[in-house]
């Protein structure tokens, strides 16, 4: 079956906007890539901004749905926060990676309220994920779960800059090392 000229057009936007950045890569680029013709990438986005919140929407939902798989491949809660990060380690240690693509558009586009929506959302959904595993682990409160989002961006943001993957497995212990305190605060002494 083949893939529907939207998202052949959102694919080879997609691949290019993180490669080299948004501002660098033009619309005839985006033509050439996705082999459509001017009128009907426009027929289908009638912006560029329209297209770059295309992308983040589907970029969001490949994450999520990974993020999602890594809760569906653990049982336990504590092998969920490790899952994620290791498999975050796996995406980091690559020459393509460049860091959290919603971050590099709001860099780029922060004056677009239709990208930062998009970004917004994505990174509200990422910190429900935490807040959805330290709830299965009984821990009450934000402050875990927020640790643990700040620590999965904080992991993104440094491989970025300073192109050592090994930041995620460090974020990763971190992040562990949370998850064990708030869950020995949680639980009574015997």
């Amino acid at each position: 079956m083949k893939e529907p000229i939207s998202d052949q057009i959102v694919t080879a936007a997609g691949a290019l906007f993180y490669s080299e950045g948004i501002r660098a890569v033009g619309i005839d680029r985006i033509i050439e890539e996705a082999k459509v013709a001017k009128a009907t990438l426009y027929r289908h986005f009638p912006s560029k901004d329209h297209l770059v919140a295309a992308y983040l929407q589907d970029r969001h939902e490949r994450v999520i749905r990974s993020l999602q798989d890594a809760l569906e491949a653990e049982a336990t809660p504590r092998n969920q926060v490790r899952l994620i990060f290791e498999r975050l380690y796996e995406k980091a240690d690559s020459p393509e990676f460049r860091g959290c693509a919603f971050a590099l558009a709001v860099a780029e586009h922060g004056d677009s309220e239709r990208i930062v929506s998009v970004a917004r959302t994505h990174k509200t959904m990422v910190g429900d994920i935490f807040r959805g595993i330290m709830s299965k682990a009984q821990i009450v409160g934000e402050q875990a779960a927020a640790h643990l989002s700040l620590l999965y961006e904080g992991a993104l943001a440094t491989v970025a800059v300073g192109r050592d993957p090994q930041a995620v497995l460090v974020a990763r212990d971190c992040a562990l090392s949370v998850f064990d305190s708030a869950t020995s605060v949680a639980k009574p002494l015997p």
